[in-house]
């Protein structure tokens, strides 16, 4: 008898793990028994509000965070490692939480290839952080010695009511953002002769590549559904839920290869301020989710 009734169940007791090797081990399992078809479709389980965290790193908001320290640096390679872990920590929960909490808004005939990419993109994450964190280790530190960033679970906060407005935020926003800047941190990574981090992150760019496709792909097929056309809708519910600002430049051709063309986030951006020129009063108040299931 498996010990989950179904994949949602198994996703629950993940995102709800708090030591960071288990949750990458429980994340792991959840992956490959989804794959091997050990898992059946079904979302009997509701997904948390907040995920399990560990009791370190100690949680602040952006204006507390310390300086990372000189670049290059012992203290200043330290920190930035364990930012990036912390980012890849916090991916898993955002990757297993959509597959939980969305897969049962679709479809089934869309429902399980969308568990499956996210699931895949959760195990991706996982592996990731297990790759930080032992580089950590190599330089003497380990992921909670320092504060990290509170700020990472408010994407999925202010998108949970609709599946539509986290593809848009989560992976076509934030991992996009990787694409854009992970190519510099990886020159100057390469740079300070750091061989084992700089293949790290090429792996991370990689990997985020195909995440940013998955998110594109279903929402452009969600939206497709409604009659709306992406590009736009996008726009506007990119200027209703995410907080941050879009700043170029862009790495337009791994977007490209990602599924974003720059129909989608040529125009939102204002080069003078940096910050979404979309009038948030387009975007509407609508939740998709109903429109979706129909």
């Amino acid at each position: 008898m498996p010990p989950y009734a179904d994949v949602s169940a198994a996703i629950r007791a993940a995102l709800l793990q708090r030591d960071p090797r288990a949750k990458v081990m429980a994340t792991r399992n959840v992956a490959r028994d989804w794959r091997l078809g050990r898992l059946p479709l079904g979302f009997s389980a509701t997904m948390p509000d907040e995920p399990g965290r560990p009791p370190r790193p100690e949680l602040l908001s952006p204006g507390q965070m310390p300086k990372r320290g000189k670049a290059g640096s012992e203290r200043g390679r330290i920190a930035l490692w364990h930012a990036l872990g912390h980012i890849e920590f916090v991916a898993i929960d955002l990757a297993l939480d959509m597959a939980g909490r969305f897969g049962t808004a679709l479809p089934p005939e869309s429902a399980e290839e969308f568990v499956s990419d996210f699931l895949a993109v959760a195990a991706d994450e996982a592996i990731h952080f297990a790759l930080i964190d032992r580089h950590l280790r190599r330089l003497g530190s380990f992921y909670g010695a320092l504060p990290a960033h509170a700020g990472l679970w408010s994407a999925a906060r202010e998108t949970s009511h609709d599946v539509l407005a986290r593809l848009a935020v989560v992976p076509m926003v934030l991992e996009a953002r990787g694409l854009d800047v992970t190519p510099g941190t990886l020159a100057r990574v390469r740079g300070a002769g750091d061989q084992r981090g700089a293949a790290i992150l090429q792996r991370i760019l990689d990997d985020e590549i195909r995440h940013v496709r998955f998110g594109a792909k279903h929402f452009t097929v969600l939206v497709e559904r409604t009659g709306e056309d992406p590009a736009e809708l996008w726009k506007s519910l990119v200027a209703r839920h995410f907080r941050g600002m879009l700043k170029p430049p862009f790495n337009d051709s791994a977007r490209l290869a990602a599924g974003l063309s720059r129909d989608f986030y040529a125009g939102v951006v204002c080069e003078k301020t940096h910050g979404i020129t979309h009038a948030r009063e387009t975007a509407g108040g609508s939740d998709h989710l109903q429109t979706l299931r129909t």
